[in-house]
């Protein structure tokens, strides 16, 4: 059977990666070395070889954690403050959407508060180059994130660290209450974005970014002309499987039932393509990387050798779902996860409209950004469960940092602060020259005697 074949290629792969003791040493003494280094053999160095390479090692340590403190305090100098006076605006997410939000709005004076942990969502967790955000090449998703983060930053945004577990909308102005803060805010919009849901089985945690992927519209061109996998059977799935057939070598799509839960018209085009096969009633178990080395690593001066190699995906383990037939797959150069996407809308339950044929998607009015809710705008990944692009997200966010700044002007909410200040400032003046009248009407020297105004009373004797 399958599974016995598979049983003696993973012994007959043991034997051959030990092959006994002597094997090892042979290979180890084949091995050359990838590339020159400054550094001294601390077992042959000398006294004075091993007190400079300790002050070396020192001093970049010293020199990390002087790095380290500026960056918190470069974070810290952007971070939101609480205020008297309500926020305008608040941002809830830091993605593509959220931060092309918070960039439309500062620029329009609104000074927004963009609310977002410091880590998450898909584009900052994308390890590999973004190539299909126009004006973006060589870049990767935490890159692309950092640039846009630091753009909004220059217009005036200020940021929030930490995430939003509730909007309290029965007083205006609304509550946007974290963790550990609350902020009072006349207009919320709602970018946090929806997750791509995964498998959880062995490898695909740690080859992502290597093989493995839930967007092939994303990734799928890097794996031309290779032999790739799509794991699920809904319309995602179907959709992923065409697109990758038009590149890839073949397209092999992995689903635990015996039909595909996608529409008749998506699912009968997979199944007739020729370059498409399908392993109906089968389950993943397990993604296999191997060890690559970096393209130019071995013409580098300066390698790390102790660094490990990048994974990539090498292969798969599947399994029938009913006779538990374990089947192994080589020379796969990419898994696509396809099996749906989570918004990441739990603290909106029982506050806005939800999309009645797309569960979890906050569902706007008409072609705009606006909610159910007056004030609560729903931007990007969170509202669009059809095309979940970043560069859909940043338009999406743009046009619901318009949409926001056009509500708060028909509802009248101008900038308090700074309207505050004005009436200060007004109130001073007026002050000043109503003191002006009394200085006119009453004459201090002229009450004390003398004959001139303004002028001491010494002057005024000799006078």
């Amino acid at each position: 059977s399958t599974e016995k074949r598979f049983e003696a290629e993973e012994v007959a792969e043991g034997s051959a990666s030990d092959g006994g003791a002597g094997g090892d040493k042979q290979q180890q003494q084949k091995q050359k070395p990838r590339g020159k280094s400054e550094s001294p053999n601390l077992h042959l160095a000398t006294k004075e070889q091993l007190l400079a390479e300790i002050e070396k090692r020192l001093d970049a340590e010293e020199d990390a954690k002087v790095e380290d403190e500026e960056d918190d305090d470069a974070e810290f100098e952007h971070s939101w403050i609480q205020s008297e006076f309500p926020e305008r605006v608040t941002i809830i997410g830091g993605g593509p959407a959220g931060l092309s939000a918070a960039i439309y709005a500062a620029r329009a004076g609104l000074r927004p508060v963009v609310v977002a942990p410091p880590m998450g969502g898909q584009l900052q967790g994308k390890g590999v180059d973004v190539e299909n955000y126009p004006g973006l090449f060589n870049v990767t998703g935490p890159a692309v994130v950092s640039l846009m983060r630091a753009q909004a930053v220059e217009f005036g945004a200020t940021f929030e660290a930490e995430t939003v577990v509730e909007i309290d909308t029965k007083q205006r102005p609304m509550r946007v209450r974290t963790n550990s803060s609350t902020i009072e805010t006349h207009a919320v919009i709602v970018a946090t974005g929806a997750e791509s849901n995964w498998l959880n089985v062995k490898g695909e945690y740690e080859l992502r970014g290597g093989g493995v992927s839930s967007c092939a519209t994303c990734d799928g061109h890097m794996y031309r002309g290779k032999h790739v996998l799509v794991v699920g059977g809904g319309d995602t799935a179907m959709e992923d499987a065409l697109v990758l057939a038009r590149t890839s070598e073949s397209v092999t799509v992995i689903h635990r039932r015996d039909t595909f839960r996608a529409s008749k018209v998506l699912a009968q085009r997979v199944i007739e393509h020729p370059s498409i096969n399908i392993l109906w009633n089968t389950v993943l178990v397990e993604i296999l990387g191997e060890s690559v080395e970096p393209e130019g690593a071995s013409d580098a001066e300066d390698v790390d050798l102790d660094a490990a190699l990048p994974q990539v995906v090498s292969g798969a383990i599947l399994k029938d779902v009913y006779t538990e037939e374990v089947t192994r797959l080589s020379n796969i150069g990419a898994v696509f996860v396809a099996i749906g996407h989570t918004p990441s809308t739990s603290f909106l339950e029982g506050l806005v409209e939800f999309d009645p044929d797309h569960p979890g998607y906050v569902l706007n009015k008409g072609s705009s950004t606006r909610t159910s809710v007056p004030g609560i705008f729903a931007c990007g990944d969170v509202s669009d469960s059809v095309y979940r692009q970043a560069i859909t997200s940043a338009g999406s966010g743009a046009a619901a940092a318009l949409d926001a700044e056009r509500w708060l002007s028909e509802e009248g909410l101008g900038n308090e602060e700074a309207e505050f200040e004005a009436e200060l400032l007004a109130e001073m003046m007026a002050d000043g020259g109503s003191r002006q009248d009394d200085a006119d009407a009453y004459n201090a020297y002229e009450d004390a005697g003398g004959r001139m105004t303004g002028m001491k009373e010494s002057v005024a004797a000799e006078l």
